[in-house]
């Protein structure tokens, strides 16, 4: 195994992976990459298999160093990356040289830059993921964000990585909306239609207040026509939740499993890791569609995710 060196953890970098589904009824959400498209072709390019863990850079990148070398790729948001002090590109691979240095800085686009590495970050798994789940402290490394002096190992390189890049028109179909697709929430009725219409016809804003177990909205009150409480129930990833003071929240990776504000919507799968590259005080909208809608379009977002080397420019 060779050895990564954190001189600068940045604002919050974490390890993450494709996330542990499935222990929602145990209370444990399912956390993993906050753009999971991202960080599957930032691990395609350089070989890996698509969920390995890697490297999750939020806002501000930092500092690493390669003891032994690595071959790596940077996808998601540009946040400046050098080399050695040289500038390099996201979505391709990078030799690094033994005792290289990987440097960056604000974000310039978007929120989240994933680090991926030849043979996969090498941690210990909770629940079968490398994630690491902020909020109760298990998984990746330590269970929380890394800090300044943390090593960690990554795997060996088993085959010559070819030096290709993503193709522009694959980034261009995947690129992150500001335009949410939604689905009708489990509540919607709980909503008059001056409300619902106020919904789809305003835009919002992301609060300061946001972070991977959901993002607050500020814009248009969204108050329930109904008084009555509900019983807390389950609640799924990207379901827009409307407090009772009408503040609408996106439930993100390290949600709460269950709770009792109404659904007004829900973010469709193929629009969810848009949601991870999303800055505070980023400016959004909702769209609807239906249910038939967003089952096409995430059957035609995963046949563009497997479709090997179509992927490659």
């Amino acid at each position: 195994m060779s050895s990564l060196l954190v001189e600068n953890p940045g604002l919050l970098t974490t390890v993450q992976d494709l996330g542990r589904p499935g222990y929602g009824a145990l209370g444990v959400s399912p956390s993993g990459a906050a753009d999971a498209v991202a960080l599957r072709l930032g691990n395609l390019l350089i070989g890996n298999e698509p969920g390995a863990a890697a490297l999750e850079m939020t806002l501000v990148g930092g500092r690493y160093r390669f003891t032994e070398g690595a071959v790596i790729a940077l996808a998601g948001a540009d946040f400046g990356a050098k080399l050695d002090g040289q500038p390099i590109e996201r979505w391709v691979p990078h030799a690094v040289r033994p005792g290289g240095a990987l440097e960056l800085g604000l974000t310039r686009t978007g929120a989240r830059c994933y680090l991926c590495i030849a043979g996969g970050i090498q941690v210990e798994h909770f629940l079968g993921s490398a994630s690491t789940h902020l909020l109760s402290g298990l998984g990746g490394f330590a269970g929380r964000g890394l800090r300044e002096g943390n090593v960690l190992q990554f795997g060996a390189v088993e085959e010559r990585i070819r030096r290709r890049r993503i193709s522009p028109q694959v980034l261009e179909t995947l690129k992150p909306r500001k335009s949410l697709r939604v689905t009708q929430g489990p509540q919607a009725d709980w909503f008059s239609e001056a409300t619902t219409r106020a919904f789809f016809e305003s835009v919002f804003r992301v609060s300061e207040d946001s972070d991977r177990l959901g993002l607050r909205l500020e814009g248009a009150s969204l108050a329930p026509e109904s008084t009555r409480e509900m019983i807390s129930e389950g609640v799924s990833l990207g379901a827009v939740q409307v407090t009772p003071s009408g503040q609408p929240i996106i439930l993100f990776v390290e949600q709460q499993t269950a709770g009792g504000y109404p659904k007004i919507a829900n973010v469709i799968g193929a629009d969810l890791h848009g949601i991870g590259q999303l800055r505070p005080r980023d400016e959004i909208t909702f769209v609807r569609v239906s249910l038939e809608e967003a089952r096409a379009l995430w059957i035609a977002q995963e046949q563009l995710l497997n479709s090997g080397e179509g992927l490659f420019a």
